[in-house]
């Protein structure tokens, strides 16, 4: 980026620490803005009053939530309770906490988990609310549904408050969680390819039969969405998905991180574990009108992703 980048403001960006977070606050663009990006141990945004009252001190130009409890189908599964209210509680208290303070614009991130489990693909905006959810990640679902509502709602009603929502498709990248009992598939694949290289095993399991298919962007890309889209938030649909637009079977991804690892072993399926969605991929018509398209190749963000997690473990 040149010297003479335009300086846009002050942007507050909740979750900075995650991986969303993290990758908008390293990249390029990220030096358009004065960042504020506060900790857990800062700003509690699970306590309404924290919260309010840290917008109306900051009276950021813009908010991008990108904070939630996040993790793969085994948490989900595991913890519904939380992945229901703690993101609802979140949402609601960055979004009306931004109302109250009459901040301009928000970039409210979702997911494509929002749409109907047997909502025909691409799955287009309007599908949304068409039909049950997938049932092991309902609740982070309807926690973002709510977030995703309530921005509509306020803009129906304050025209002025440019609150928009973009979803992202499945991610991955820098700074991403490698445990393989919380994150989501592609870095839990990565960490445990390199555990069985490292171990010499030959042999590993994939949940279910491996057809299911899958949409991933890498993080990055992700970031430089959501940073154009700061930057001229009245050219941004107030509904929009953000993807690669074709999808890869979930062995696909496998080899794929077999071939970036080393490892040379074979795969066996579990067909007793879950494998969520048949297909979950984005139709990108308004993300193609807007001007936007990914630039990491599946192969080169498995690549850059293996060399973070690599750096990880020897830090």
């Amino acid at each position: 980026m040149s010297a003479a980048a335009p300086h846009r403001g002050t942007l507050l960006l909740t979750g900075g620490s995650g991986m969303v977070g993290s990758n908008i606050r390293e990249h390029p663009r990220a030096a358009e803005w004065t960042i504020l990006a506060p900790g857990s141990r800062e700003l509690d945004l699970t306590d309404t009053a924290a919260t309010y009252d840290y917008i109306q001190r900051t009276q950021p130009d813009i908010i991008v939530h990108a904070a939630g409890k996040v993790g793969g189908i085994q948490m989900n599964m595991a913890n519904p309770v939380d992945f229901l209210d703690v993101n609802a509680v979140i949402g609601r208290n960055v979004i009306m906490g931004a109302r109250a303070a009459k901040i301009p614009q928000m970039i409210n991130l979702a997911s494509t988990c929002i749409y109907p489990r047997a909502a025909p693909n691409p799955l287009v905006e309007d599908a949304m609310l068409t039909g049950p959810l997938e049932p092991t990640n309902e609740g982070y679902s309807l926690a973002k549904i709510m977030a995703l509502r309530l921005c509509q709602y306020i803009r129906a009603e304050t025209p002025e408050l440019l609150y928009k929502t973009l979803i992202p498709c499945n991610l991955y990248g820098r700074h991403d969680t490698f445990d393989p009992a919380a994150s989501h598939m592609v870095p839990a694949v990565i960490a445990k390819l390199h555990a069985a290289r490292e171990a010499g095993i030959d042999t590993m399991d994939i949940w279910g039969d491996g057809t299911a298919r899958r949409e991933f962007m890498y993080a990055r890309d992700l970031a430089g969405a959501v940073l154009r889209a700061a930057a001229d938030m009245e050219a941004l649909p107030d509904l929009m998905n953000i993807g690669v637009g074709h999808d890869h079977s979930v062995t696909d991804y496998y080899n794929a991180a077999a071939k970036v690892v080393g490892w040379q072993g074979s795969f066996e399926h579990d067909l007793s574990k879950p494998t969520g969605m048949k297909q979950k991929l984005c139709d990108t018509t308004r993300q193609t009108d807007w001007g936007w398209q990914p630039q990491t190749s599946l192969h080169d963000g498995m690549a850059l992703t293996y060399q973070f997690f690599l750096e990880r473990q020897s830090a």
